[in-house]
C-alpha cells in the first residue's frame, strides 16, 4: 500500500490543517489521506509537529484553519468524546483502582452496553493481547509489556473508526519494545481497525507501517511506504533522519547513497561496468554488531561512511584502519535529492 485509494472513503482525510501556539507554527497547513484498515505512522524528531497532529485528529486541540474528517464526516468542531477515536498514550492512563477487565471493559460500560456483552468483548479482547486469565489482576500486578497490552485491548475493544497511538512503545526496554511491535501489527491486521501510530523511532515505523509521513517544521516531508522513504528520500532531511545516508555532489547535483549499498572492492578486484567508483582512505571502523561500518575520507574531499556485514571477527575489520580503500556503487543505488 504505497498511496491511499482515491476511490474509497478513507478513515481520515486532513485539508490545509494548521495550528499555532502564538508565534511558533506547530502544523503548517498538512494535508494527508489515510485508508481505511491503514497502518499509518506519523514520524518526525521532537518538535515536527507529529504529536500536535494526532491532537487534533483526537479533538483535544482545535485547528486554527482547515478541515478534519473520519469516515467522510467532518468533526473540525466536534469535541473528543463525540469522535470515533481511542487514544493509547506511553503512560498507559490505566485506573489503578479497577480489574484489568473493568479497564478494557470501561468505555463499553459509559455507552451503556449490556454487562453480558461486554464480558464477552473484554474476554474476546483479553485473547486478543493474550492476557487470558488476568482479567482479575490490578494494573500494579502486571509488567510494563502486560500494563500496555491493556492500554491497547481497552482502546481497541471500543471498535474505533481510528485507534490513535502516541508513543505507546517509548516506556519499555528495547527488547519488548522491539516485541511488541511484532504484536501491535499482528493485532491491527486481526481487528482491521486503522491505526495512525506516532513516534520518533525511525526503526519502529520502518518494521510496522503500511504508510509513513516523515514531519519537520510543522510539514510532512514525505509519504510512502517503508521501502519508498527510505530507498528513494524525497528530501535531504528525510535521508539524514531515517537510518545512516551519505549526501554527496557531483557537478552541482545533491544525490543520496545509502552506506550498505556501497561495496568496498578487494585489492585487485574490479568494478562491475557502469559502477561509480571512488578512492579513498579509511578514517574510522566502528563496531556495531552485526555489522562494521567505516568511515572513509574520499580523495576529492568529501566524508562518507561504508557498512558492511560481520563475517569476520573485529580484528580483521580493524586492519582497514588508515588504510587506502575502493568504494563502488551502481547509479540505481543513487538518489537524487530536491
Amino acid at each position: 500500500m504505497t498511496e491511499a485509494d482515491p476511490a474509497k472513503t478513507p478513515a481520515l482525510r486532513l485539508q490545509g490543517v494548521r495550528k499555532n501556539y502564538g508565534q511558533v507554527v506547530a502544523v503548517a497547513g498538512v494535508d494527508l489521506v489515510v485508508d481505511e484498515g491503514e497502518f499509518f505512522t506519523l514520524l518526525g524528531p521532537s518538535g515536527s509537529g507529529k504529536t500536535t497532529l494526532l491532537r487534533l485528529i483526537a479533538g483535544f486541540e482545535r485547528p486554527d484553519a482547515g478541515r478534519i474528517e473520519l469516515g467522510g464526516r467532518d468533526v473540525t468542531s466536534v469535541p473528543p468524546h463525540l469522535r470515533d477515536t481511542n487514544t493509547v498514550f506511553q503512560d498507559y492512563a490505566l485506573f489503578p483502582h479497577m480489574s484489568v477487565a473493568d479497564n478494557i471493559g470501561y468505555g463499553l460500560r459509559v455507552k451503556g452496553v449490556a454487562k453480558p456483552a461486554r464480558e464477552r468483548r473484554v474476554q474476546r479482547a483479553l485473547q486478543m493481547v493474550r492476557l487470558e486469565g488476568l482479567g482479575l489482576r490490578r494494573p500494579n500486578q502486571l509488567s510494563g509489556g502486560q500494563r500496555q497490552r491493556v492500554a491497547l485491548a481497552r482502546a481497541v475493544v471500543n471498535e474505533p473508526e481510528v485507534l490513535l497511538l502516541d508513543e505507546p512503545l517509548g516506556a519499555l526496554d528495547l527488547k519488548l519494545r522491539q516485541e511488541m511491535q511484532i504484536e501491535l501489527k499482528q493485532i491491527q491486521k486481526d481487528v482491521g481497525i486503522t491505526f495512525v501510530y506516532v513516534t520518533h523511532d525511525q526503526e519502529e515505523a520502518l518494521t510496522m507501517s503500511d504508510r509513513l509521513a516523515v514531519l519537520a517544521n510543522g510539514q510532512i516531508e514525505q509519504i510512502g511506504s517503508p521501502v519508498d522513504v527510505y530507498e528513494r528520500p524525497a528530501t535531504e532531511f528525510v535521508a539524514g533522519f531515517i537510518g545512516i545516508s551519505n549526501v554527496l555532489t557531483r557537478d552541482g547535483v545533491r544525490f543520496v547513497v545509502r552506506p550498505e549499498k556501497i561495496r568496498m572492492l578487494a585489492e585487485g578486484e574490479e568494478a562491475d561496468p557502469g559502477m561509480t567508483v571512488e578512492l579513498g582512505r579509511v578514517e574510522e571502523v566502528i563496531y556495531v554488531g552485526m555489522n562494521t561500518r567505516y568511515v572513509v575520507h574520499l580523495d576529492r574531499g568529501e566524508q562518507l561512511v561504508a557498512v558492511r556485514q560481520n563475517m569476520d571477527a573485529l580484528g580483521d575489520a580493524q586492519k582497514f584502519e588508515g588504510r587506502p580503500v575502493r568504494l563502488a556503487w551502481t547509479p540505481d543505488h543513487t538518489f537524487v535529492l530536491e
